[in-house]
């Protein structure tokens, strides 16, 4: 007894160490950027992937805790910069309110909303708790930040710089054999005739998702480089995150990075030639998936080896749809996916995820009509406002201004993300979507009262 009350005194005091160690790491960041405003997309960017694994409700959760604390310490420095300026100059004049903001305001205040009546609201909790309200504030802080050329650069050669380190890892586990986490992988890989990696991140899809959004951006590079080592550099580059994100062996990852070059191939030429390479390409990374998986081995007429080429996903999307038809109005409720799923199919906790792995059919199930609505616009609005003005760049000319070069790749990465989320779960769970929304409206609108640092 005595020995269980000591190690329950340990556990209490290595919280409040970390707790402790939190805010002091916090305060020293608030303090850097009050000072260096144009380093928190810089420190966003370098948190954007890095996720620690957290106990929370006596299960773990892949947390993005370094994320956490840069957002926090940026809401510490603006407001003070925000206090300094009104004393000395009046209110300082803030942006005009944004229509895609105010869009993803109104999303997650429909999703605190419709978990009221959830089955399964601790998940729409963690959501709002973990995902969206800090994301919230990420894009809000990034709306504020002066988007200069240098501080483009700056972001761009650390996301590339993560892509490679990530990348090496990654090579290091296939060489290996050998994964650092996620159990359910490390099984899988033992009955594939394939081995997936995952690097540091716990999920490969995901890590091809991030391998995917960089190597556009590298692609953007590419395409607009005015200098000779720019284009060296990115073609010394691209092999290599090509390779990486091959080893992932991510369907979904494949095709969202095929779409994003797509679109600055449309962007940087025409839309017709874009869209008549894409679409064969297409084709031939379905069916040698497919074949991959043993598909073309079986009875295709049940549907089943289709099903186990997208990794259960058919099966998902069907019961999703189930339960949309069910409650087409106001769904089960936000968060709910999971728990109905496994209720409904009488499946395993191993079966059941906590999305249809399709966006929309999640969205569908949990909250109806209304959800589905909110969601189309958001994307008809965010779709708008990144695309928006960049017709200037289609022709052979390179000199095209870097602002207008970082808003075609955030445009085409968020192509990328939005189709990758068609194929995979995630969407506004994932910082990188808000990251490339925020940039995007920075980019676009800068800041009325904004002077660069």
């Amino acid at each position: 007894m005595d020995a269980s009350l000591a190690l329950a005194a340990l556990r209490e005091a290595g919280v409040a160490g970390a707790v402790a160690l939190a805010l002091v790491a916090c305060s020293a960041l608030a303090w850097l950027l009050a000072r260096r405003p144009a380093l928190l997309p810089v420190l966003l960017v370098a948190t954007l992937p890095l996720r620690l694994p957290v106990e929370v409700g006596g299960r773990s959760a892949n947390l993005l805790v370094p994320l956490y604390l840069v957002v926090a310490a940026g809401c510490l420095a603006h407001a003070y910069r925000r206090l300094r300026r009104s004393d000395r100059r009046g209110l300082p004049r803030g942006r005009e309110p944004c229509r895609l903001g105010l869009l993803l305001l109104l999303t997650i205040a429909l999703y605190a909303i419709q978990s009221v009546y959830s089955t399964d609201s601790g998940e729409a909790l963690k959501n709002l708790v973990f995902f969206y309200v800090p994301f919230l504030l990420l894009l809000a802080l990034l709306t504020t930040v002066v988007w200069s050329r240098r501080l483009i650069v700056a972001c761009f050669a650390v996301a590339a710089a993560l892509a490679m380190v990530f990348a090496g890892i990654g090579f290091w586990e296939y060489a290996t054999r050998q994964l650092l986490w996620n159990p359910k992988v490390i099984e899988s890989n033992q009955f594939e005739s394939y081995f997936r990696v995952n690097s540091l991140f716990f999920d490969p899809n995901i890590y091809g998702r991030f391998l995917a959004v960089v190597i556009v951006a590298v692609a953007g590079l590419l395409l607009w480089a005015r200098r000779g080592r720019d284009v060296a550099a990115a073609t010394a580059a691209l092999p290599v995150l090509w390779a990486a994100i091959v080893l992932t062996f991510s369907l979904s990852s494949f095709t969202a990075l095929l779409v994003g070059l797509a679109v600055l191939a449309a962007l940087r030429w025409r839309i017709r030639p874009a869209i008549a390479l894409a679409v064969p390409v297409l084709a031939i990374l379905l069916a040698a998936a497919v074949a991959a998986s043993g598909g073309a081995r079986s009875d295709l007429a049940t549907g089943r080896s289709l099903d186990r080429a997208a990794s259960g996903r058919f099966e998902l999307m069907q019961g999703g749809l189930e339960m949309f038809a069910d409650r087409p109005l106001w769904g089960y409720g936000s968060g709910s996916f999971s728990e109905r799923f496994r209720a409904r199919e009488r499946a395993s906790p191993e079966r059941a995820t906590s999305a249809s792995h399709t966006i929309p059919i999640t969205i569908a199930a949990e909250q109806g009509v209304a959800g589905l609505v909110v969601y189309a616009a958001l994307i008809f609005v965010a779709v708008r406002l990144l695309f928006g003005g960049l017709a200037d760049l289609r022709g052979e000319r390179t000199s095209a201004p870097v602002e207008l070069v970082a808003r075609a790749v955030i445009a085409a990465a968020f192509a990328a993300v939005a189709f990758h989320t068609l194929l995979y779960a995630a969407f506004l769970e994932d910082p990188i979507t808000w990251m490339l929304l925020g940039a995007g409206i920075g980019l676009r609108h800068p800041p009325a009262d904004a002077r660069p640092d």
